[in-house]
């Protein structure tokens, strides 16, 4: 009889979680089975997984709402990378006796896709790959240049820190603003303080978003807001889509209010097939991959967080 505890990996997309860490450690009592597809729906998880015991989450690709941790009988132990995930209900999971571990991350990966989808969008990398790889056009676009400029950043935070030493690097004004932030901490790292969201996106030419999603972020760029922004800026989001009013983008989009949009999250994801930001010209789209990297898929603290569990000594708990 196989008295083994069971862990689920969910979203394993690349297939490397058994080959970014040590797991012999839990060998002896830990059988593990990896899985490399999005599983869906609520109903095919809560199938899916009715005989684990533990589960590992990527982030927040797969959600785990008060509605699949009560059906799931065995779960004892949730773990996801990073020491936030939005989509976990904690309450639920304490009310059913379920853990929740996070485990550390760092904030350059997604600070650096942010600067690859700046890079790229305001000097059209992907068009003009396209057009010379197809033996089209040798040059089409003008590109923006980004010395002199004035980067908006929408949060001052561990990321938006960083952002505003490197645009400095590139030369360009650093603005910012959030409903907590001083002139004293903008000013302290060199950047211009907004006193209002509008002043923000009136002044800026390229707006990046570097803030959680809360209720009162929530929709926190809608119509108004595009219609501030001038017409060649560009709205950079690597945080979380429903900061932005989605049909407002794509119309501000579609209508020529900024001239475009570098996107690396979205509010249903995988982005259904058919969606319309898999086919607008002027969006610089790529799938989430803002912690997608060697450093961060190191999966060594998940090891180390179902070692303590299974002593009874739990770590890095995320409580309600």
């Amino acid at each position: 009889m196989n008295t083994k505890l069971r862990c689920a990996v969910l979203d394993d997309y690349q297939n490397v979680a058994l080959t970014s860490a040590d797991w012999s450690p839990l060998m002896d009592q830990v059988e593990i089975q990896t899985f490399n597809n999005y599983m869906g729906s609520e109903e095919k998880v809560i199938q899916e997984l009715q005989d684990f015991d533990m589960v590992v989450l990527m982030r927040e690709r797969t959600p785990f709402p008060e509605n699949v941790i009560s059906q799931l009988p065995r779960l004892k132990l949730l773990i996801t990378s990073g020491m936030r995930n939005a989509s976990i209900d904690l309450k639920a999971a304490e009310q059913n006796g379920v853990i929740v571990c996070g485990t550390e991350g760092s904030s350059n990966p997604p600070t650096e896709l942010t600067w690859a989808l700046i890079l790229g969008l305001s000097r059209q990398l992907v068009t003009e790959n396209n057009a010379l790889r197809s033996n089209r056009n040798w040059q089409s676009t003008v590109g923006l240049d980004l010395h002199g400029r004035t980067l908006g950043l929408l949060g001052l935070g561990k990321i938006g820190t960083r952002m505003a030493e490197i645009a400095q690097a590139f030369g360009m004004n650093v603005m910012a603003w959030s409903e907590n932030l001083t002139r004293e901490k903008a000013e302290k790292h060199g950047v211009i303080w907004a006193e209002t969201k509008e002043q923000l996106l009136a002044q800026s030419d390229i707006v990046s978003i570097h803030l959680v999603l809360s209720d009162r972020t929530r929709n926190l760029i809608g119509q108004a807001e595009f219609q501030h922004m001038k017409p060649h800026a560009l709205l950079i989001n690597t945080s979380r889509a429903g900061i932005v009013d989605q049909e407002a983008m794509v119309e501000a989009l579609q209508s020529g209010w900024i001239a475009g949009a570098g996107l690396d999250v979205y509010e249903q994801e995988p982005l259904p097939v058919n969606h319309i930001m898999r086919t607008l010209p002027n969006v610089l789209a790529t799938p989430h991959l803002g912690y997608v990297t060697r450093g961060n898929y190191d999966y060594h603290h998940t090891v180390e967080n179902i070692e303590m569990f299974l002593k009874g000594r739990p770590i890095r708990q995320l409580l309600p």
